[in-house]
């Protein structure tokens, strides 16, 4: 972007000033913006012409600091066409510095990522999960695994990272490191914070973000039916493990809540609600959004199921959940037992509530987005799938009311 440049040679006046020559000072005006430097020569007040910014008469004194102010000038002027030539950060303050030989530290993207990362870092725990961290940090090392594929460089100034550079690292992310096109593009993602920061900071006056749009491909979220979420719950599960991890699956099946956030439940967060009834009110680790849970009464059984189990006593958990992984692998083992052939997660059971449990039995989106901590109820809306089943029923009602009015109309017409 063009900048404006102001050069002004004035006399600066000390508050203790009384009498005798004032030095000479020239002021950087960049859009708005001023610096200034002492260029060693002074004048008597009385000599000055302050319009045109240089001492009056034609002695050879007069002169030669004149000729000196004119060379200071042409010189600013010239090194500020430079630098907007070489698309660097033109203000005040880099002009100034430049004028004096004061090389700026250049930034690199590598040194802001990594910077951006340790302070990530030291908030893991209080405003980010350290999955978001282990995020981040995969996008650097696919940054430096980059730069070296593309550029044979391990670093590079964070001012020549352009709108090409964005799509050639896409390409290394698609073709190198065999990325799907959604990964790509939340690495892609990623890295644009790290380039709002050097804008923000005025290292980067040109978003190479502004003509650039990733689109990311909707991905089937696997549900269960309902048929098979029956089957599930009537199964009789002979091994204990096997047993406590189904009921704390069907529990978040019927509350939506994610493994984090029923790992972490406390009974204190079961309280009354406005009406009368049983809810879960607890804060989402992932957004930290507070949700609103009615305990439904399949809940509510499996709650009562384990309120003396030495873990839950132990650690005043609501139920007895293991790790993340356990979950998993036994959820395998359990889907075989109920010839349910799908691949079951954990995090299917949030998707069962939303869709099978909530969305299709008539539950308005809205009061669904507030059960699962939604922020944005088009996070919500990636949820609302209709199934063949609820289809089936609206279109039948369909059929229902205008099966009357197809009779009315013969008659009508005989």
């Amino acid at each position: 972007m063009r900048t404006n440049i102001n050069l002004l040679f004035y006399l600066k006046k000390r508050g203790t000033y009384t009498s005798g020559p004032i030095m000479i000072y020239l002021r950087f005006t960049v859009d708005g913006m001023r610096s200034e430097i002492s260029t060693g020569k002074t004048c008597e007040p009385s000599k000055w012409n302050g319009q045109a910014g240089r001492m009056n008469g034609t002695k050879e004194d007069v002169r030669t600091l004149n000729a000196f102010l004119d060379r200071m000038q042409a010189k600013a002027q010239e090194l500020h066409n430079l630098m907007y030539q070489n698309n660097e950060i033109v203000t005040a303050e880099t002009v100034k510095n430049r004028f004096l030989g004061k090389e700026e530290r250049a930034r690199t993207l590598v040194a802001v990522f990594e910077d951006h990362n340790e302070k990530m870092k030291s908030l893991v725990g209080q405003e980010y999960e350290k999955s978001t961290l282990q995020r981040y940090e995969t996008c650097l090392m696919h940054t430096k695994e980059f730069m070296q594929w593309q550029y044979n460089i391990k670093d590079m100034p964070v001012n020549q990272v352009s709108f090409k550079f964005l799509t050639d690292f896409e390409y290394y992310l698609r073709s190198v490191r065999k990325c799907g096109n959604n990964s790509a593009i939340k690495y892609i993602k990623n890295l644009g914070k790290i380039i709002r920061i050097c804008i923000g900071n005025g290292w980067l006056t040109i978003d190479p973000y502004l003509n650039y749009k990733p689109k990311t491909k909707a991905v089937h979220r696997e549900v269960l039916t309902q048929d098979e979420l029956d089957r599930l719950m009537k199964k009789k599960l002979h091994v204990e493990r096997l047993s406590a991890v189904r009921d704390i699956f069907i529990f978040c099946c019927y509350t939506g809540l994610a493994y984090i956030d029923v790992f972490k439940l406390k009974r204190a967060e079961l309280i009354k609600g406005i009406d009368g009834k049983l809810w879960i009110h607890t804060h989402r680790q992932k957004t930290d959004t507070l949700s609103r849970i009615p305990v439904l009464p399949v809940a509510l059984e499996i709650m009562g199921r384990y309120q003396d189990h030495p873990q839950c006593e132990a650690t005043d958990s609501l139920l007895p959940v293991l790790t993340n992984q356990k979950m998993n692998a036994y959820l395998k083992e359990i889907a075989d037992l109920c010839d349910i052939y799908k691949p079951l997660t954990f995090h299917i059971a949030r998707h069962t509530f939303a869709t099978t449990v909530t969305l299709n039995n008539g539950v308005p989106i809205e009061s669904v987005a507030k059960m699962l901590g939604h922020t944005s109820i088009k996070t919500t809306q990636i949820y609302a799938k209709v199934m063949d089943h609820k289809i089936s029923a609206d279109m039948e009602q369909l059929q229902n009311k205008l099966s009357p009015l197809k009779k009315t109309t013969r008659r009508a017409i005989a």
